[in-house]
């Protein structure tokens, strides 16, 4: 702080748009204390941007945490209600124009317009980790001019944001043992390998391949507990086994990579290549572990009865499918992992007693009404 109690920010100064703008940093500890998120319970129409959703502030903070040595984050994008001033840095040269100090005066605001949830995960994540705090993040201010200009500011920056795919996401995870045994699996195991696609997270009727990675990855973490996932040696031999003795009874699986049929088809006609079942095949495979190997390899046998046709509708209707289209909910996931058990003979948790309990009771008015009106 100057002594003319203002803020002053070492900064670089740049031109959008006609209009200045500048970038700075800010030591992490400061964040609360200089940048304000408005958070009273204003009408959107009043608001300059969306509301904080604190539900995603703790996981933003845990893996700040628990990546010290390598987090990384973007900008935060702040407004300046108040006055300000920029004195370049030298009389000579564009560069030196451009790198100076900007002063911003005591009393002015400055709003969070982009970054509220980074801004409230660092503030908490500096109560478990307070060495962070001389850490810094790049902010770039505006001139604030009014209201509607900072919802416009919002809309802009938001317009053409799009999260990547998951299954994008989990090939660039080198954090995620999951995703690196998902990766291996892809590579690796004779029932995945030339049939992941690794860039969507949803396949096109002519795609060639038959299982997304994101689906791969969602059913290596059912299969394993957390304790398994810290050896990967073990956890691959373990997933590599399991996934090879399912597609040895379900020969559709095989039919694609034999080009006897193809993705496209498989997907139209079955269910059993859609992410869900994948999950819910994970999630039995993992309860299915419970047993002796010889029992085990038994019981995967009877896979070979199972009908996975969409046509199927009396099995699959409501719990892998809704009015024809498949699942995705982790209600649909429940459900259809319960047929698959009860196909395996292994006996529901109860919380898959509860969720089949409430699916049946669920069920009986409709039979109800249509005996009804028979």
């Amino acid at each position: 702080m100057a002594e003319n109690f203002s803020y002053v920010f070492p900064a670089i100064r740049g031109v959008q748009a006609g209009r200045e703008y500048y970038v700075s940093m800010c030591p992490l500890r400061l964040l609360t204390r200089l940048f304000i998120f408005d958070e009273e319970e204003l009408v959107p129409e009043l608001r300059a941007q969306r509301t904080l959703n604190k539900a995603r502030v703790p996981d933003i903070a845990r893996y700040i945490v628990e990546n010290k040595n390598s987090y990384i984050f973007s900008a935060i994008t702040v407004s300046i209600d108040g006055t300000i001033q920029f004195d370049p840095v030298g009389a000579d040269g564009p560069a030196n124009f451009r790198m100076g100090a900007l002063t911003v005066s005591m009393d002015a605001k400055l709003i969070v317009n982009d970054g509220q949830h980074r801004r409230a995960a660092i503030v908490q994540a500096l109560e478990t980790a307070p060495d962070l705090g001389e850490e810094t993040i790049a902010v770039v201010f505006f001139l604030d001019r009014g209201l509607e200009h900072c919802q416009q500011m919002f809309a802009d920056l938001n317009r053409y944001a799009v999260k990547p795919s998951a299954s994008l996401g989990v090939l660039y995870d080198h954090r995620s043992a999951a995703a690196s045994l998902a990766r291996h699996l892809s590579l690796t195991s004779s029932v995945f390998k030339n049939l992941i696609e690794t860039e969507r997270s949803s396949l096109s009727p002519r795609s060639r391949k038959l299982f997304t990675l994101s689906a791969v990855n969602f059913a290596t973490t059912e299969l394993l507990v957390d304790k398994e996932l810290e050896d990967f040696h073990s956890a691959s031999k373990k997933c590599a086994e399991f996934w090879e003795a399912v597609g040895e009874h379900i020969p559709e699986w095989t039919y694609v990579r034999q080009s006897k049929m193809t993705s496209g088809e498989l997907r139209r006609d079955f269910i059993h290549s859609h992410a869900i079942v994948l999950q819910a095949l994970g999630r039995a495979g993992r309860a299915l572990y419970q047993l002796p190997a010889a029992e085990r390899a038994k019981r995967l046998k009877r896979l070979r009865g199972v009908d996975w046709s969409r046509k199927n509708a009396p099995t699959w209707e409501g719990r892998a499918m809704v009015g024809g289209a498949m699942a995705k909910s982790g209600q649909n996931i429940t459900l259809t992992c319960n047929e698959i058990k009860r196909v395996l003979g292994i006996q529901l948790s109860p919380e898959e007693s509860a969720a089949e309990m409430a699916w049946e009771a669920s069920r009986s008015p409709r039979r109800a009404a249509g005996r009804k009106r028979a």
